[in-house]
């Protein structure tokens, strides 16, 4: 009576349960089929689930699979019972109508077992929430991290031949050579020089621009949202644990008014000031980029965001080494400091994925550069750990000439070095910078062929 009762309160499908078992006693053949869809705990009642449990191990072991051969098999194991196993077999094969439909009943065993999953995860935050021993933004990270967990336990996804997935390439590149070869697969980042390198920043991509400190690694990126925000029409989302939201949008109205920086955060302006002001205020008003300056956010915040805005095309992130890591520590040191840059940097890469947008991450260079003579960054200074490196779809640095020689042939001309690009070529790309309206752009006489790599 006691499950009876349980199963009224729990999600499930008996009939669906005892045909999916049913049709693989009938059609060995179909069994393939059901192992690529279910696993043993998608089976609410637990005689089904020990079923299926030693039909999976014969199966894994190329055993044959029939009434008889499953008896046996369960008679070895433990599993089964004089009064009801041999003639609930009998009973599995007689209730199911066809094995035909073999996936359509699977397909409703899985469903149910999702509900269950959906209500355990409800009823362990809800046993979070009255323990009342956490924060609510430590109870909140929690809840996410069990609903995600359903989630990617259950979005595996079929095999696929390379026939259909060719067709897509080829559908693809004909709208590229229909363009004249002039459309970018990626999204653009505004610098054609960096474009003709990387072909765009991927969906997907995770994309690391590194630097050293005033080097302008958030300016560049700052520019890139508001180009990427304009020629695509999309949400540009930017994270900045460093600054506030009115010190970037600020940054942003010196780039784009071309007044100084330094006059609007004094406020020293001219009466032809306002005039480009307000011009650059009501460009900048139509772009949809939202700002979240808070310093605690973790990579599990920052994706429940962003899966809340509707045709987002870039995500934007100042930068990696403040992030906090999901147990709310970001200031451990030494191996395990390491270990969580990794952990994130990882988490931030299955982000872009999950969300299928660019993820540009900023990240600190180690000053292992600045003992050698020349100091233009590799990857073995990315800090914290290689696994940022590993995880990376495209790594780029910034760097100055002038930030270390103040009688440089190269003033105020910024070097941006793909050190990495999984889709393209590296090499280096100039861009000039113009410190006074914290903007970058593309450099005339862009590379050199000799520069890639």
């Amino acid at each position: 009576m006691d499950e009876e009762i349980l199963y009224r309160q729990m999600p499930h499908s008996l009939d669906a349960e005892q045909a999916v078992l049913g049709s693989m006693l009938i059609n060995a053949d179909c069994i393939k089929d059901v192992m690529a869809k279910l696993r043993p705990d998608d089976f609410y009642l637990r005689q089904n689930r020990e079923i299926f449990e030693t039909i999976q191990t014969m199966f894994l072991y190329s055993r044959p699979i029939d009434a008889l051969t499953v008896l046996s098999e369960m008679e070895r194991n433990g599993t089964y019972d004089d009064a009801t196993t041999r003639a609930y077999l009998a009973e599995l094969m007689e209730v199911t109508p066809t094995s035909a439909n073999v996936l359509e009943y699977a397909d409703i065993v899985l469903d149910k077992a999702v509900l269950r999953a959906v209500a355990t995860a409800a009823a362990e935050i809800t046993a979070l929430v009255q323990e009342n021993t956490g924060t609510a933004t430590t109870v909140l990270e929690s809840a996410e991290q069990k609903i995600y967990a359903v989630r990617r336990g259950r979005s595996a996804q079929e095999m696929e031949r390379i026939g259909p997935v060719l067709q897509g390439v080829l559908d693809h590149l004909a709208e590229l050579s229909a363009s004249g070869g002039k459309m970018q697969p990626g999204m653009p980042s505004g610098f054609s020089a960096i474009d003709d390198k990387t072909a765009g920043f991927g969906d997907s991509d995770l994309v690391l621009l590194a630097a050293r400190p005033g080097m302008g690694k958030s300016s560049l990126a700052l520019n890139i949202a508001r180009n990427v925000a304009k020629s695509s029409g999309k949400a540009v989302a930017v994270f900045s644990l460093e600054m506030s939201r009115e010190q970037l949008v600020t940054r942003l109205l010196s780039s784009e008014s071309m007044v100084e920086l330094s006059r609007l955060l004094t406020g020293n302006l001219r009466e032809s000031d306002w005039v480009r002001i307000a011009s650059a205020t009501s460009a900048l008003g139509a772009l949809d980029i939202r700002f979240d300056d808070n310093p605690l956010l973790t990579v599990a915040d920052m994706n429940a965001k962003c899966r809340r805005i509707d045709n987002l095309g870039l995500v934007v992130i100042d930068y990696l080494q403040l992030m906090t890591s999901p147990g709310g520590n970001s200031t451990t040191r030494g191996e395990s400091r390491q270990q969580v840059v990794s952990d994130m940097s990882r988490m931030l890469k299955i982000m872009a994925k999950e969300l299928s947008v660019p993820v540009l991450c900023l990240s600190q260079l180690s000053r292992a550069n600045e003992k050698r003579e020349d100091k233009r960054p590799m990857l073995s200074d990315l800090r914290d750990s290689g696994a940022i490196e590993q995880d990376a779809d495209i790594v780029m640095f910034i760097y100055r000439d002038d930030y270390y020689k103040e009688d440089s042939e190269q003033h105020n001309i910024a070097e941006c070095i793909i050190a990495k690009n999984r889709h393209g070529s590296t090499g280096r790309v100039n861009l000039t910078w113009s410190p006074e309206y914290t903007t970058f752009s593309t450099y005339e006489g862009r590379y050199n062929e000799e520069d890639s790599w």
